[in-house]
């Protein structure tokens, strides 16, 4: 079928007057386009973690502050993904994309500019901001624009597209800190998103959701953020003082007071934020969750796993980018896969087999010790990249898919809001057990090392350092003591990191359970009959 008679069912969700110019509105050409700006969110998914070392020497960050060039993009993304979502719907996805690759770009260059950790922290939440623009309205430029037996395929390359960027990251990276500066990590968004902004203008056609010209409603957008930020801020409050504290605790009960008072006013709202019946779906909501547990295990892992590589195996960022290439690169190959499945079987089997993949892998990781070869982590690598890709592109279908059409965008935001979320819980609760047992076990560590019994207590001021990975030699220290203070504090480390790999295990194995819940999407029904 031609494009100039391009036809949607279900209302006039999509402009189909006749194109204007030659590729407007092109199914394939709008996914490269949409792609590319999602490239550069995958981008800075593995370039942050690899920079995060140089970052921390070149400003003096301590770990606190270095876990905040992640969770502050994070709760930036987090809080406002909803809102973009639905923002995209009523304003047209085209131009919310368009401003959200605009606006990534522009901070991206803002952090490398920064001279303070400070400055790269503000400029990380801004990045968040934009990308929580972008992302949403990706997801439903897709499902506006694909039919329904190629909507799956298209998600599968848009998820690949981003295992791409993940893969790429960490080799560029590692060449751009070694070669040049972190500062160029995060320049290279720069060229990337102005070829999508380019081809966006060109070839993406507008679309937006027909019923949402009334209220925006401000008062539920406002208990949302405040509710996510709440949440987030919270988790982000456990790791520095412990998930019973007094602190934590009461943001934790901040959010649910909030999070209630938005589901009673979503309820009465004459036009609200997030239709409430979307949750009714069984396969919506285990989709939803099992989302934020895929991302929970990829960013809780990922982020130790270059700890791991770079600051207790002594290995440069290109080193520990190439050892991360099996993970990576494996996700580029498992999310059209797992598309193809998925347009078969339903995203239930993906997403069964992604999570008991992810399982087994982080039990395995867990086993590791201090002095393992390579050999025994890079079959690993590739399975939880296997499971990842299984786990994206199933829990994206089974949210979008069942979600209606003129809700696409937020049902794109309630995806990315939920993997966002699980990246924050997977950074935070790793960090806080790894944390934790690091604290309880460094002295016995240290003294079982050979460190001297009235000398080791006096290491504990730096066990933010060795929750990193790094070895607190003083200065002009002997070079027994320093190879027992080494020693000590690599274990220490293998300790805390072994802990939280076996939570994450576990979790994954419960997520795989959960899985059975879901099946095929309803709502399929996509934006146009084009001649794909």
């Amino acid at each position: 079928m031609s494009q100039a008679t391009l036809t949607r069912p279900g209302g006039p969700n999509t402009d189909l007057r006749r194109p204007s110019r030659r590729g407007h509105g092109h199914p394939w050409l709008t996914l490269l386009a949409v792609a590319l700006g999602v490239m550069v969110v995958g981008l800075d998914a593995t370039v942050v973690a690899i920079a995060n070392p140089a970052i921390a020497r070149d400003l003096g960050a301590d770990f606190a502050q270095l876990q905040w060039v992640t969770n502050g993009y994070l709760l930036a993304l987090a809080v406002s993904l909803i809102v973009a979502g639905r923002l995209a719907d009523r304003f047209g996805r085209k131009t919310v994309f368009l401003v959200g690759v605009a606006g990534f770009a522009i901070a991206s260059v803002a952090v490398g500019l920064s001279g303070s950790i400070e400055m790269v922290i503000f400029w990380r939440v801004m990045q968040g901001f934009a990308g929580a623009l972008l992302q949403p309205a990706s997801l439903a430029i897709l499902r506006n624009t694909f039919p329904a037996e190629k909507l799956n395929m298209a998600i599968g390359i848009w998820a690949g597209t981003s295992g791409l960027a993940i893969a790429s990251g960490p080799i560029v990276a590692g060449l751009l800190v070694e070669n040049a500066s972190w500062e160029w990590v995060f320049f290279l968004n720069g060229p990337v998103a102005a070829v999508a902004i380019l081809l966006g203008l060109w070839v993406v056609r507008q679309s937006r959701d027909p019923e949402a010209a009334g209220s925006f409603d401000l008062p539920g957008v406002g208990l949302l953020s405040a509710a996510l930020f709440s949440l987030v801020w919270g988790l982000i409050k456990a790791q520095e003082y412990g998930f019973g504290d007094i602190v934590p605790l009461g943001f934790f009960a901040g959010a649910a007071v909030l999070g209630t008072a938005f589901i009673l006013r979503e309820r009465w709202a004459a036009h609200p934020l997030m239709p409430l019946g979307l949750f009714r779906d069984r396969s919506f909501s285990a989709g939803t969750g099992l989302a934020m547990l895929g991302f929970f295990a990829l960013f809780g892992s990922f982020f130790f796993l270059t700890l791991y590589l770079q600051q207790v195996h002594g290995m440069s960022p290109v080193d520990a980018g190439v050892r991360l290439l099996p993970m990576t690169a494996t996700f580029i190959v498992a999310s059209p896969v797992a598309g193809a499945l998925t347009a078969r079987f339903g995203p239930r089997p993906p997403l069964v087999i992604g999570m008991l993949l992810t399982s087994v892998a982080l039990f395995a990781l867990s086993r590791i010790g201090v002095q393992a070869d390579y050999l025994s982590l890079w079959p690993w690598f590739i399975v939880i990249g296997m499971g990842f890709g299984m786990v994206l592109v199933g829990s994206t279908e089974a949210i979008v898919g069942n979600a209606p059409v003129h809700l696409a965008g937020l049902a794109g935001g309630i995806q990315q809001t939920a993997a966002q979320l699980g990246g924050v819980l997977g950074t935070t609760v790793f960090g806080t057990i790894l944390a934790t047992r690091v604290g309880d076990v460094l002295v016995e560590k240290l003294t079982g090392a050979g460190v001297p019994a009235e000398m080791a207590p006096g290491f504990t001021a730096a066990e933010d350092y060795v929750a990193q990975g790094v070895a607190p030699v003083p200065p002009g220290a002997p070079q027994p003591l320093a190879d027992a203070i080494t020693t000590g504090s690599h274990l220490a480390f293998m300790t805390g990191f072994q802990g939280a790999l076996t939570v994450g295990a576990a979790i994954a194995l419960l997520a795989a359970v959960a899985a059975l819940l879901v099946r095929r999407g309803e709502n399929t029904t996509a934006g146009a009959h084009a001649g794909v």
